[in-house]
């Protein structure tokens, strides 16, 4: 997709919405979500949405896309981002992504292959069983036995990829590496990161401030109401952190405290993955919090962006 673009990254909890959300306000833009967890619909409270009263502000996109039992690809948001994106420019708005997946941004970039290779239920939810009985290091196991570059790839704890690669491998008798081989590719997006950060003992009070405040305010009553319509937590919606650690304690297996402590633990390694991942991102500039007030961050970012200047 032709056009340069920017996008606000940067850890969990350390302010991108707040920052996209005033930057769009005030360059009269619109916000497109790059977050693997806000696209689903009913999970608000664990996926620290953005209000619908600030929606209606400043309108944000790919939120809310898709039920927490869809299966919904990179490729997949790649189709929907630049659909957004078109239709934002369109209107003579600009669009300004926001959020912390770097899978969805490497995507948008160009480096995802097209998500045309067969799909098949039945084997699908037979993979999904033995997932469950042997668990996710048994199938990354039998996924390095058969595609040892997708294992290399692919998290170990990642079950919804591994079980995608093994699905294709058992519809094909290939690989996902092999075949992906000289297919293309999709997206393209020009994009300049403008990194937001804080030191590491500052974001982890903000996670652990805003986790305890989630439990409070209906998170567990969230993930309750999710699994009585039918939303499994194997879902990979509901497999993250936080509803995972709710859905052990609904069912009898967590304290609400050890919830709440596992919730926190598993969200802070996450920020430190997303760092790691963020750190490799080029072109990026990072603004620090609370280093540098906010308003001038935003002012500088703002600068920029209107001036088309690259970092």
């Amino acid at each position: 997709m032709s056009g340069e673009f920017y996008a606000i990254v940067g850890p969990t909890a350390a302010g991108k919405t707040k920052v996209a959300f005033e930057l769009a306000r005030r360059l009269s833009g619109e916000v497109v979500s790059v977050d693997s967890r806000q696209i689903y619909r009913y999970m608000d409270i664990g996926t620290d949405k953005i209000s619908h009263s600030d929606r209606h502000i400043v309108p944000h996109h790919l939120i809310d896309i898709a039920d927490p039992d869809e299966e919904f690809s990179a490729a997949d948001f790649v189709i929907r981002a630049e659909d957004a994106v078109r239709r934002i420019a369109a209107r003579g708005r600009i669009p300004i992504l926001a959020g912390g997946s770097p899978l969805y941004y490497k995507a948008l970039e160009g480096n995802m292959l097209s998500d045309g290779l067969p799909k098949d239920a039945s084997v699908r939810e037979s993979l999904k069983r033995e997932a469950s009985e042997m668990g996710n290091g048994a199938m990354h196991a039998r996924l390095g036995e058969i595609d040892p570059d997708a294992a290399r790839r692919i998290h170990p704890n990642d079950r919804y990829r591994i079980l995608r690669a093994l699905e294709i491998w058992e519809l094909t008798g290939h690989g996902p590496t092999e075949l992906y081989r000289g297919r293309k590719k999709i997206g393209g997006m020009k994009i300049f990161y403008l990194g937001v950060k804080s030191p590491r003992e500052v974001l982890y009070k903000k996670i652990e401030a805003r986790a305890a405040e989630q439990f409070k305010s209906g998170y567990p009553e969230e993930v309750e109401w999710l699994m009585s319509m039918g939303y499994s937590p194997e879902h990979p919606s509901m497999n993250g952190f936080g509803y995972r650690e709710l859905a052990l304690y609904l069912k009898g297996r967590m304290t609400l405290e050890e919830a709440l402590t596992a919730d926190i633990k598993s969200t802070k390694a996450f920020s430190r993955r997303q760092m790691t991942w963020f750190g490799k991102f080029c072109p990026i500039l990072w603004y620090d919090f609370p280093e540098l007030d906010f308003d001038k961050v935003v002012d500088d970012m703002t600068v920029r962006i209107l001036g088309g200047r690259s970092l």
